[in-house]
């Protein structure tokens, strides 16, 4: 008997890596908007709705811990709970440190430099609050929201979703050069 080879299917974790980010974004401007009261602010880095960070964080994710959970029984994803938790707060944690590196290198600083005022925090880069919640968010990301993406992902026509794919692409790639450019331009 052979062994199946699953074909990666790039468009389809672009889309996801789109949604995601997007959510991202949302969860962002609402915490900005009505938990702290601060206003609104663009959350991302670029100019469209969206936060790439939360993207890459899904991602990793769903390779690293969705396998854990998807197509096991209830006892079976409940009883996986506390490691799939931990396990996103670690990659999201890892990932935000991460980030704040590469933000700072290239733009001089990071967007979440409140993080010093939380008691537990390393370096204003890390804090123990956000980690939490990025487990309790990766929880919901890989026990609701991927199970709904990959049904709908999988009802919609493949000339409809090569239609989103390019359209998202074309979105963000001008978003990725119109933010290098004026970048440059105010440097």
């Amino acid at each position: 008997m052979k062994n199946k080879i699953t074909k990666f299917d790039f468009k389809k974790y672009f889309i996801f890596f789109m949604l995601y980010a997007i959510i991202g974004w949302m969860y962002e401007v609402f915490l900005e908007v009505v938990v702290y009261g601060w206003g609104f602010t663009n959350r991302g880095v670029l100019f469209g709705p969206y936060c790439p960070v939360y993207g890459f964080g899904a991602l990793a994710f769903i390779f690293t811990l969705y396998n854990l959970i998807k197509g096991k029984s209830i006892k079976q994803k409940l009883l996986m709970i506390p490691i799939v938790f931990l396990g996103c707060m670690f990659i999201a944690t890892s990932i935000e440190l991460i980030t704040s590196y590469i933000c700072e290198f290239i733009l001089g600083y990071w967007p979440w430099q409140t993080y010093v005022n939380y008691s537990i925090n390393f370096e204003g880069r890390i804090a123990l609050s956000p980690s939490i919640r990025f487990g309790i968010g990766g929880l919901i990301f890989l026990y609701i929201l991927q199970p709904l993406f990959e049904k709908l992902y999988n009802s919609i026509k493949n000339t409809v979703l090569k239609f989103v794919f390019y359209t998202l692409a074309l979105i963000l790639s001008c978003d990725i050069i119109i933010t290098i450019l004026t970048f440059i331009q105010l440097n």
